[in-house]
């Protein structure tokens, strides 16, 4: 059972003296129950209290490390059931399948596709986190990883429910850190021991919480520690109570059996129904999910809903103020304004792109919000606009003396033309009617 705060105080050293950076110990003893701070924020904490404090002070739901170097995936370590209580730590995974019989020219050309296989959103880079090698009877198994993972640059699951043809491909990619997909009842004493003789983390595959909450104190007591769940729903409805029910049990029953990430295989008769349920592992709450299709019109929704999840709702997305060219802007160029949240700057920027015509985008500091909601609060106005725009030097850029603000915030324009001294517009209120509005835009003065 996790201490109490009440508990984990009288095991701290009491002496407030803020190193931890909280005002009293015990306001750090609370967060450390809560799995918000880790126990190693305290400078003069016993070893005796650390031993004592070791599985209070631990995550409810273990991290686990799948791959090396900069593509290496972490998941797990969550502590939070809703991302607005805090935030998610550690995004889902996307994995998706390839199968091992085909041939070492098309392995490698279809890692090499798969590790290239990156979406722009909103200035960051997304797309693809592993490649899912699936073991089919019959082919080298170890050949196929070898050869996926010598051309892919992505972290892999070795799936096979063999324990002889896992063992031939772990030794092969071993310093890759694969993970090792699936440990059962019927293979399990042989899948464990090689997860533990190669130090890499293991899958456990069994049907119901109750029974991979069993595998998985087997496991932890064979001595495995990087382990990742599949309960092996029967149907979507099964995945997402199981999804569910293992994450309030790991957070709020502090059942150290189900504390680890999940792996789910999205069902669906059609590509757009394995996308449906994979949005809904993706937000509740799985660790990876794996997928067998590669069509970047099916993988953008899936790494654009897992952007949205787990970005921080306290830190939007930002880009960085100040003035932006799009295109070959020059001084006779207009000059629109905008705020720094991304999802706004990058859908103004795409639409002035579309326009063809050269233009500049002063982007304002409004805290990572979009133009309304800057707006009421005061964030976007025609003091903070003036700034940005005396602050960058726009004027220096062009010729003309004129801005072009969002039609939603048109009220601003008289106020920041007197304040400013440049001539104010009002463009669409929609960001999807910048290219017309641009293309009718008369000679600026």
């Amino acid at each position: 059972m996790a201490l109490t705060a009440i508990e984990i105080y009288k095991l701290l050293p009491q002496t407030n003296c803020r190193e931890c950076g909280f005002p009293t110990c015990l306001a750090f003893a609370m967060q450390l129950a809560q799995k918000k701070t880790s126990l190693d924020k305290c400078p003069s904490v016993s070893e005796e209290a650390k031993a004592a404090l070791e599985g209070s002070a631990a995550p409810p739901i273990n991290l686990v490390t799948i791959g090396v170097g900069d593509k290496a995936l972490q998941v797990g370590n969550e502590t939070v059931l809703f991302r607005h209580e805090e935030t998610f730590h550690h995004p889902c995974g996307l994995a998706v399948i390839v199968p091992s019989d085909l041939d070492d020219a098309t392995l490698s050309a279809r890692a090499a596709h798969l590790s290239g296989l990156q979406f722009d959103r909103v200035g960051m880079s997304v797309g693809v986190d592993l490649i899912a090698l699936q073991h089919v009877p019959g082919s080298d198994f170890a050949a196929a990883a070898t050869a996926v993972a010598q051309a892919g640059s992505l972290p892999l699951i070795l799936m096979s429910d063999d324990p002889a043809a896992m063992e031939a491909a772990a030794v092969a990619v071993a310093d890759k850190r694969p993970l090792l997909y699936a440990a059962t009842n019927a293979n399990f004493d042989s899948m464990v021991q090689i997860a533990k003789q190669h130090g890499l983390p293991l899958a456990l595959r069994s049907e119901g919480i109750d029974d991979i909450a069993d595998l998985a104190a087997k496991a932890m007591a064979a001595g495995v520690t990087e382990i990742v769940l599949d309960t092996a729903p029967k149907n979507p409805k099964e995945m997402l109570l199981h999804q569910t029910a293992i994450r309030r049990a790991a957070l709020l029953k502090k059942n150290r059996q189900v504390g680890h990430p999940t792996i789910v295989f999205p069902m669906g008769d059609t590509p757009l129904t394995k996308v449906l349920n994979a949005s809904v592992a993706i937000a509740k709450y799985a660790g990876i999910v794996v997928i067998d299709f590669d069509d970047p019109a099916l993988l953008l929704p899936l790494v654009t809903a897992r952007l949205n999840i787990y970005t921080d709702p306290e830190k939007p997305i930002q880009v960085q103020p100040g003035v932006y060219a799009v295109g070959a802007a020059t001084e006779e160029s207009p000059v629109l304004v905008t705020t720094n949240f991304s999802l706004t700057y990058f859908t103004v920027e795409g639409d002035v792109s579309a326009s063809k015509i050269p233009a500049w985008i002063v982007v304002v500091d409004t805290k990572g919000t979009s133009v309304l909601t800057a707006w009421a609060a005061e964030d976007f106005t025609a003091e903070t606009i003036t700034k940005t725009v005396n602050e960058y030097d726009v004027g220096s850029k062009v010729k003309h003396r004129t801005l072009i603000i969002p039609g939603g915030v048109a009220v601003l324009s008289g106020k920041l033309e007197d304040l400013s001294g440049w001539k104010v517009l009002v463009g669409p209120r929609e960001s999807a009617g910048i290219p017309a509005f641009l293309k009718t835009l008369p000679k600026l003065a």
